[in-house]
Parts: structure tokens; sequence; C-alpha cells
């Protein structure tokens, strides 16, 4: 609205529509300009005032893992194309133990090509994204010969080397978020447009300041992540599998809600072989889900359950 009201100097001026479109500038102006003003004070009083009560008084953390080994969960839905290819390459990893598959109702070949590719596969059938991933993360938990869990998707859109850059932080963290903000890691004929990068963006700072000094975000969107067994085990409660698209982001919220440490990790970010269902659909399903995102942020979830 404030921008609006600048924007009437146009007409204002070159129309000569002073008497009738100056009232109605002003009104735009101090109507939007008052809570900018205010947001601006709150901001202010929070950083130098109240971060110092929020963010923890601890020395930055280093618990050495026992075991570098993981359980990679991947997420599918009518990946018949790419999952078996995804499933051989981080099966290839020589980190991994074991590779979980878990279709959403898939109507193709799914499950098959992934159990003929060496997973172990499950089929979700309530629909849904954060369902799907909800189960991923409770089938990956039953392994207790693995303290890491790795969740990815298996539409070919990420690679299993990454593996050793997220078990490179996870001393530092109990959820260690892979990121696909860094430019040169990021394939230029990907999904993710230049309008979705910054939808992405504008949520990753309102989850940062929901939770202010206790982590840094650049990609709530992401599904690449590790997480510590036994932190997650107890995180699985507090999860509501009814949350679709915006899942990554109620997982990342409830996660730092409850105190567990999370940092992020570049990963690289590559074109995915077939159609995208999820998130990046277009750039309005964006909009949406990030409108969403947004809703489930500022009411605890509660709208989205």
């Amino acid at each position: 609205m404030y921008l609006a009201g600048v924007l009437l100097i146009f007409l204002r001026y070159l129309l000569r529509l002073h008497a009738l479109l100056d009232p109605v500038a002003e009104a735009l102006v101090w109507y939007s300009g008052i809570p900018i003003l205010a947001g601006i004070v709150l901001s202010l009083f929070d950083l130098p005032c109240l971060l110092r009560r929020k963010k923890p008084d601890v020395p930055a953390r280093f618990e050495p893992l026992r075991d570098s080994r993981v359980t990679v969960a991947l997420t599918a839905y009518n990946d018949e194309n790419s999952i078996g290819g995804a499933v051989a390459d981080f099966l290839s990893h020589p980190l991994v133990a074991r590779v979980i598959v878990v279709s959403n109702a898939s109507c193709d070949r799914t499950l098959t090509v992934a159990q003929n590719a060496g997973a172990i596969v499950f089929d979700e059938t309530r629909r849904g994204y954060g369902r799907c991933v909800f189960r991923c993360l409770s089938e990956a938990v039953r392994h207790t010969d693995t303290d890491l869990v790795v969740l990815c998707e298996g539409d070919a859109t990420f690679r299993a080397y990454d593996i050793d850059k997220l078990v490179a932080y996870a001393p530092h963290a109990d959820i260690v978020n892979g990121t696909r903000m860094i430019e040169p890691l990021r394939q230029y004929l990907t999904q993710l447009s230049t309008f979705m990068f910054y939808c992405n963006l504008f949520v990753d700072k309102l989850l940062e300041a929901k939770h202010l000094g206790r982590g840094t975000v650049t990609d709530v969107g992401k599904t690449y992540k590790l997480c510590r067994r036994e932190p997650l085990a107890g995180l699985l409660d507090g999860l509501d599998p009814a949350v679709n698209l915006e899942f990554n982001a109620h997982f990342l919220d409830t996660a730092l809600a409850r105190g567990l440490t999370l940092i992020e990790c570049p990963v690289t970010f590559h074109s995915r072989i077939g159609v995208s269902k999820g998130g990046n659909v277009s750039n309005w399903r964006s909009f949406t889900v990030g409108s969403r995102m947004i809703l489930g942020l500022l009411s605890d979830w509660r709208r989205l359950a």
C-alpha cells in the first residue's frame, strides 16, 4: 500500500489530478507507513535488547560421531524413471548402510524399480508429501545400527556424494539442512525459478526471525537433510503428517522450537528426471505453498493441521 501511495505521483502530476488523488495518496502513505515504522522500532528493540535472552549462551557445539554410517530414506511419487538411478547412486556411497524408498501411492512402477535396485520399499497409501516424509523418517529411525538418517528425494535432483559434506557438519548439530542457494552448485535449468528463489528466501528469514539467535536458514523448502537418529526419534511425536507441501518448514520450525541445533550445508542441485509434482510445478504453486508456510509459521501450524 505504501508503494501504491508513492506511485500515485505519476497520476497526480501527469494527469493533474491533485484534488482527487492527493488525499488518497496521503491516506495510503500514513496508513501503511505507521505499521512499517512500528515494525522497524520493534525490530531495533528486539535485536539489541532481547536477542541476548533468546540466543543460547553455550559454546560452539562439537560432538564427535560414534559411527558415520547413514540410513538413507527417499521420497517418491511416480518416479519410475529416476528412482532406480537414485537408489543405485546412494547405495554406491561407502557410508550408506541401506536405502529406504517410500512411495506415496504411486500409480507407476516406482516401487518395483526401487526394489530391483536394492532399496527397502514401503507404500504410503495416504496421499500427501508430509505423510510420505513422515513415513520415511519413521521407517529410518527403526534401524538402530546407524546413528544418522539422511532424507532425500528420488527424482535425481540431489547426489549421494554430498553425504560427505553433510556428515562433516554432523558433529556440530542435530540436523544438517542442505541448501540449494549457492549459485555455483545449482544447475541452471532446475525447477527453482528466480521467483521461487525469493519466495523461499522470504520464508527462510521469517523462520529465522521467529527463532532469533537459534539458527541461520537459507533454504526452508528443501528435502535433502541429515539428522541424528536419537533427536529425530524424539522429534517425530511433535510433527503433523497432515501438513502437506509445507512439511519441510514445519519440520525445521518444530525442531528449533524443541531446542534442537540446526545448521546448513551447501549441496548441489540438478535438473530432475520427469515432471515436478511438488511446490515447484509453477510460480503460482510456489506462491501458494509459500503463503501456507507463512500461515503455518505464524499460527504454529494449527491452521494447516
